[in-house]
Parts: structure tokens; C-alpha cells; sequence
């Protein structure tokens, strides 16, 4: 299944089931362009992982890691399917980074990697906005990875059945093909993140993993349109607006 949450045309907020370009929900069905689409969830914080494809350690000049590497986006990152993100001014370095998102389902801690996946709602598509020139600046990324709508996420949540486990990741700009890969290539399995991070932190209901992004970042420049497909997921959308 599918699911999307929107706000309807009387402005209220709902989850409904996505299906051919239409949502319905309450035994009433919209036409997703008739709503404005929401991110899939409300998380408490999203949890990011670096460096989890080796060709992408490798285009960034860096070592494979020997354990996961973790740091945070704050809820103020997220943005919506056909959103609109706008980078911090004066900078040289926008980059893209597409990645599967991960969606928690209930309140975890101390998760073992067998149990992992029970967890898991689901998977959604996300683009980790970087800001570069003050990512390689600073130690814990708040200027580089923390700005406004640094967090495209969406369209749907995809219950896990949906999703292969070789399922592609793609993103494009302006049509033209930047990233394309697969989440088999990841260095750390999706349970292997999820008993990683719930050793030192409680996941909430709602709460997103980013689980890396594959090689083939690069610059987003002012009115640029991207895309990030996730076999079984989607397409996000959204727009970028550097003036």
C-alpha cells in the first residue's frame, strides 16, 4: 500500500491511500493535483547516515566507515512533495543527495537486528539538501545539513512490501540523470542501522533514517526541478529557488 498525507481542499490534514495519480480518503477520492501533498510523516528528529555506498566515500575523497556515521536534521528541514527549497544565501556548494528514507513505526530503543524491520512503517524518498560550503567547515553539519527544507521528503509512505530489497535510487535535474543506484550497495543493512542508532537513542513513531546517498552528487543551481525515484516508492518533486 500506498499512503499520502495532504491537506484536502477544506484545508484539513489527512492520510489516505495513493493510488493511479488519486488519493482517497473518508469515501472521498482527489486527484493528487487538486491537494497539497505533505510530507509522510511527523518526525522528532531524522537520523542520517554518511558514507553507507562506497562509491560515494570514495567521489568525496573519504575512507569507508568501520561503523555507521550518524548525525541529525531537526524537523525545521522538512519539505514536501512539489515544494520549493531555498538554500542559504551566499553560498557556492548546493548539492543534491538522494536517498531511501526510512519511517519508524512505534517507539523503539535497544533494537536487535533481527527485530529491526518490525519496526519499520515503512519507506519513502528523500533528497539530504547539502550546504557544502560550511559542511567542510564545521564539525556537527548544523549550517551544512540543518537549514529550512534541507529535507525534501515524500511523496508516499510505501509499506515494506513495496519496496525490493535491490530497489533502484535515481535522481535527476532537469531531466538529466545524476545519481542511480541501489540500496543492495549499501555498506550497512537498513537493520544494521536500526540497532546501531537505537543503542544510544529511543526512536519515536514518525522518527526518519536517511540511509545514505549513492555517488553522483552535485550542484543544484536556482530554478532547478529534481527528481528522486525509489523502486516500489515513488517520485519526489520539488523545486530550488537560489535567487
Amino acid at each position: 500500500m500506498h499512503e499520502m498525507r495532504f491537506r484536502d481542499p477544506a484545508g484539513a490534514v489527512r492520510r489516505g491511500e495513493y493510488k493511479d495519480g488519486a488519493v482517497s480518503f473518508g469515501g472521498q477520492t482527489h486527484d493528487v493535483g487538486e491537494v497539497d501533498v505533505l510530507p509522510p510523516c511527523e518526525p522528532s528528529k531524522i537520523v542520517c547516515v554518511g558514507r553507507n555506498y562506497a562509491a560515494h566515500a570514495d567521489e568525496r575523497g573519504e575512507d569507508v566507515p568501520d561503523r555507521p556515521l550518524l548525525f541529525l536534521k531537526p524537523p525545521n528541514t522538512l519539505a514536501g512533495h512539489r515544494d520549493t527549497v531555498t538554500p542559504p544565501a551566499g553560498k557556492d556548494r548546493i548539492e543534491h543527495e538522494a536517498e531511501l528514507a526510512v519511517v519508524v513505526d512505534e517507539q523503539c530503543r535497544n533494537v536487535d537486528e533481527g527485530d529491526a524491520m518490525h519496526v519499520v512503517r515503512g519507506f519513502t524518498c528523500a533528497n539530504d539538501v547539502s550546504n557544502r560550503d560550511d559542511q567542510d567547515r564545521e564539525q556537527n553539519w548544523v549550517r551544512g545539513k540543518a537549514f529550512d527544507g534541507a529535507c525534501p521528503l515524500g511523496p508516499v509512505l510505501a509499506t515494506p512490501e513495496e519496496v525490493p530489497e535491490d530497489a533502484s535510487v535515481e535522481l535527476r535535474v532537469n531531466g538529466e540523470t545524476r545519481q542511480s543506484s541501489a540500496i543492495d550497495r549499501f555498506i550497512f543493512s537498513i537493520p544494521e542501522l536500526v540497532a546501531e542508532i537505537t543503542q544510544y537513542l529511543t526512536l519515536e513513531p514518525g522518527d526518519v533514517i536517511l540511509t545514505g546517498t549513492p555517488s553522483g552528487v552535485g550542484p543544484l543551481a536556482d530554478g532547478d526541478r529534481v527528481e528522486v525515484e525509489v523502486e516500489g516508492v515513488g517520485t519526489l518533486e520539488h523545486g530550488v529557488d537560489r535567487a
